[in-house]
């Protein structure tokens, strides 16, 4: 399936977003407004005003509810997770050109806060995934110490780490060495 600029930057800043959990890595991302006003600068995110501690509540709130969309255990959960939150959602699609990015659509409604416009453009990027039937592109990286999340945009959805270059490396390097023990 071949993403729109627009529907891979929203996938990306979802995981992006999902992967600043201490769940995922050894610290949380987020844990204070400045982690968040950084990962807002970082991922070029339009339209936010200063950014308050309810806006933070609101975006560690909305991680989890994203991150319960990828680990889903089959697409009707997922549809049902990501029905959800869409439906807390206010959405009003709108053309835009900004920041060196070409037109592009944004659904987030006008004034609307960070954790809404991030529920809006992502939630409407993973929404055309899983329409598309291809939910289990929405993957949790294979390597057994890592809990990243990431899309799989291979061609034949055969992407199992978040980075071959540091996860599947670590994986492969470490089955090379014990076949050599062996």
């Amino acid at each position: 399936m071949p993403f729109s600029h627009d529907m891979v930057y929203s996938l990306s800043t979802v995981v992006d977003l999902i992967n600043t959990s201490p769940e995922a890595g050894e610290h949380d991302g987020l844990a204070d407004l400045a982690d968040l006003e950084t990962f807002v600068r970082l991922r070029q995110v339009s339209g936010v005003a200063a950014l308050t501690r309810q806006d933070l509540a609101e975006v560690l709130e909305l991680r989890q509810a994203f991150h319960n969309v990828f680990t889903a255990p089959d697409r009707t959960t997922a549809v049902s997770r990501l029905n959800t939150l869409l439906g807390r959602t206010r959405i009003t699609p709108s053309l835009t050109e900004h920041d060196g990015f070409p037109l592009h659509v944004h659904y987030f409604a006008p004034g609307a806060s960070v954790a809404e416009h991030l529920a809006a453009d992502c939630g409407v990027a993973l929404a055309h995934v899983l329409v598309e039937d291809e939910w289990e592109r929405l993957r949790t990286c294979a390597a057994p110490d890592c809990s990243h999340v990431f899309v799989d945009e291979s061609r034949n959805r055969s992407r199992v780490y978040c980075d071959s270059r540091t996860c599947g490396n670590r994986i492969h390097v470490a089955a090379y060495r014990a076949r050599r023990r062996a």
